[in-house]
C-alpha cells in the first residue's frame, strides 16, 4: 500500500512538474508579447535574477540538503519528549528563516542602487533607475518564497508532495494573469510582471499553509536566542555550510554571465533567457525524467553490488538520452527560427528579436546532448552515496563557463555566452566520466565506447534526415508566409519534423537499432502489465 501511495505521489508530482514547465514557457511567451527584447525585458530579467539567486542559494539548498533530513530525524524519535523537541526545532527554524531573509531583503533593497550598475556597460539613468525599482519591487519575493520553502520542507518531511508540486503552477499562472491585468495600469508591463512575481510567491506560501496545519506540525515564532541555540537549527547550519560552496559557484556563474550579457548590448539578457527556456523545456521533459527514474534502480544495484547490471543500465540510459537529444538538436538547428517565431513572435517580439534569440539558441541547443548526459551520469554517483564528485565537476564546468564567456562575448555577443555554456557542459561531462573511472567496479571505458559509437551513428542519421527536412521547410515557408503566425511557422515546422522523423525512424529500423528494441520491449511489458488482472482476480 505504501509503495502504491509513493507511486501515486510520484506520478502526481511529475504531472505538476510538466504543468509548471508548460506554464513557465507560457510565462516567457507573455513576457515576449509585452516586453520583447527591449531594455524593459533586460531590466526585468536582471531584477528577477537577484532575489532568485538568494532563493536558490539558501532556501532551496537549506530545505533539501539540511532541513528535511534533520526534521526526519526528529520525527523518528519515539521518546515522550520527542514531539515537544520537534515543535521547538520547527519554531526555531521558522524564526531563523524569517529573520535572516527579512534582514537580507532589507539590506538588499538598500544597496540595490550600488549593485545594478555592475550589470550594465554605461550609466543610462533611466535604465539604471528602472532596473533598481524592479529589483526593489521583487526583493520581498525572497522572504515569501523562503517561507514557502520551509512549508514545503515540513510537508515533504512527512511525505506529502503534491501541494508543494502544485505551487509552481500557481506561481506561473499568477504572473501571467497579473501581467495581462495590470499592464494597462502601470508605467510599463515589466512592473506588472514584477508585482505578479511577489503575488505568486505569497500564494505559494499561503496555499501550503492549510496542508501544514493538517499535519499537526503548524509552527510559530520563538526568540532569536532560542533560534540560534537550538540543537536542530545548529545541525541544519552545519549541514548547509559545505554545500553553499558548490552552490555559490553555480550562482556566481549565473551572475557573471548575466552581467556580461547586460554589458554586451540591449536585448542580450532577455534573448538568452528566452533561448534557455526552450532548451530547458526540451531537457526537462526527457532528460530529467529519465535521470529521476533510473536513480532508484541504480541505487538498488549499487547497494547489492551488482556492478555488471549497474554498468548495463548506465550504458542503456546514456544511449536512450542520446537517442532523444541528438535528433532533437539537429531538428532544432534546422528549424530554430520557426520554433522561436512560433513560440514567441508577437507585437513586441519582432523579427529582430527572433534573430537575436536565434543567435543564442543555436549555440545553446548545441550543448543539449552533454547537459542531458550529465543528468544521467550524476545519479550514478548519488547511487553510491557520492555527492562530492558531481559538485566538484560542476565547479570545474562553471569555471570553464565563466572563462570562455569572458573570451567569447566580445566577438560573438550573446551567442558567445551561449557557446561558453555548451562547451562548459561538455567539460563537465568529461570530468564526470573521469571521476567515475576512479571506481574500479564500474567499467567506464565500455560505457564511453558504447555511447560514443552510438552517438556517432545518431549524428550520421540526423544529418541524413536533416536534408529532406530542410527541403520541406524551404518549400513551405513561402507558401504560408502571408498567413498568421500559427500557419506561417507551425505548418513548415510540423511538416519538417514529420519528414525528419520519418527518415530517422526508417534508418533506425533498417539498422535494427538495439536501443529502439529495448524501448519497444519495455513499452509492451508495461502495456501487458496494465491489462493483466489484479492478483486477487487471477486464477
Amino acid at each position: 500500500m505504501a509503495k502504491k501511495s509513493l507511486l501515486a505521489s510520484g506520478l502526481s508530482l511529475s504531472f505538476f512538474t510538466l504543468c509548471s514547465r508548460v506554464l513557465g514557457l507560457i510565462r516567457e511567451m507573455t513576457k515576449a508579447r509585452f516586453l520583447g527584447t527591449s531594455v524593459y525585458a533586460d531590466a526585468f530579467g536582471i531584477a528577477f535574477m537577484i532575489p532568485n539567486l538568494f532563493r536558490r542559494l539558501f532556501a532551496e539548498n537549506a530545505i533539501s540538503v539540511a532541513f528535511i533530513p534533520t526534521f526526519r530525524g526528529y520525527l523518528e524519535r519515539t521518546d515522550g519528549g520527542g514531539r515537544a523537541e520537534t515543535k521547538d526545532f520547527l519554531r526555531a527554524t521558522f524564526t531563523l528563516v524569517s529573520f535572516l531573509t527579512a534582514a537580507v531583503v532589507t539590506a538588499g533593497m538598500a544597496v540595490t542602487p550600488l549593485i545594478i550598475p555592475f550589470f550594465y556597460d554605461g550609466n543610462d539613468p533611466f535604465v539604471l533607475a528602472e532596473t533598481t525599482l524592479l529589483t526593489r519591487i521583487m526583493f520581498p519575493y525572497l522572504f515569501v518564497i523562503s517561507v514557502a520553502a520551509f512549508f514545503q520542507g515540513v510537508l515533504n518531511g512527512v511525505k506529502i508532495f503534491s501541494p508543494s508540486g502544485f505551487t509552481p503552477v500557481l506561481f506561473n499562472a499568477l504572473v501571467i494573469a497579473a501581467t495581462y491585468a495590470l499592464a494597462p495600469h502601470t508605467a510599463n508591463p515589466a512592473r506588472a510582471m514584477a508585482i505578479g512575481v511577489v503575488a505568486g510567491g505569497c500564494v505559494q506560501a499561503l496555499f501550503q499553509l492549510p496542508f501544514v496545519i493538517r499535519t499537526g506540525w503548524a509552527t510559530g515564532f520563538t526568540t532569536l536566542r532560542n533560534a540560534f541555540c537550538n540543537p536542530g537549527t545548529r545541525k541544519v547550519m552545519r549541514l548547509i555550510l559545505p554545500t553553499i560552496v558548490g552552490m555559490a559557484a553555480y550562482q556566481l556563474n549565473d551572475v557573471v554571465s548575466t552581467a556580461l550579457a547586460g554589458r554586451a548590448g540591449a536585448g542580450i539578457v532577455s534573448s538568452l533567457q528566452y533561448s534557455l527556456r526552450l532548451q530547458e523545456l526540451i531537457l526537462g521533459i526527457f532528460a530529467v525524467s529519465i535521470g529521476t527514474v533510473i536513480l532508484p534502480d541504480l541505487s538498488a544495484l549499487a547497494k547489492s553490488c551488482r556492478w555488471a547490471q549497474f554498468n548495463t543500465m548506465l550504458t542503456s540510459a546514456c544511449k536512450i538520452i542520446a537517442l532523444i537529444a541528438i535528433p532533437m538538436t539537429f531538428l532544432s538547428l534546422v528549424c530554430g527560427r520557426e520554433i522561436i517565431a512560433l513560440v514567441y513572435k508577437s507585437r513586441s517580439f519582432d523579427d529582430s528579436s527572433v534573430a537575436l534569440t536565434l543567435s543564442a539558441f543555436r549555440w545553446h541547443i548545441a550543448g543539449l546532448f552533454f547537459i542531458a548526459v550529465n543528468r544521467i551520469v550524476s545519479p550514478a554517483f548519488y547511487a553510491q552515496g557520492n555527492t562530492k564528485s558531481p559538485t566538484l565537476a560542476g565547479i570545474i564546468g562553471f569555471g570553464a563557463n565563466i572563462a570562455l564567456a569572458l573570451v567569447l562575448v566580445r566577438p560573438m555577443s550573446g551567442g558567445g555566452i551561449a557557446l561558453a555554456l555548451s562547451i562548459a557542459s561538455a567539460v563537465n561531462t568529461v570530468v564526470l566520466f573521469a571521476f567515475l573511472k576512479k571506481n574500479p567496479v564500474i567499467d567506464v571505458a565500455t560505457v564511453i565506447r558504447g555511447l560514443a559509437h552510438y552517438a556517432l551513428k545518431l549524428v550520421a542519421f540526423s544529418l541524413i534526415a536533416a536534408v529532406p527536412a530542410s527541403f520541406v521547410r524551404r518549400a513551405l515557408l513561402p507558401v504560408f508566409a502571408s498567413s498568421g503566425r500559427l500557419l506561417a511557422f507551425g505548418v513548415p515546422l510540423a511538416a519538417s519534423a514529420v519528414a525528419y522523423g520519418a527518415v530517422g525512424v526508417a534508418l533506425l529500423a533498417l539498422t535494427k537499432d538495439d536501443i529502439v528494441k529495448i524501448l519497444i520491449a519495455k513499452l509492451r511489458r508495461r502495456t501487458g502489465d496494465r491489462h493483466e488482472p489484479p492478483e486477487k482476480d487471477r486464477p
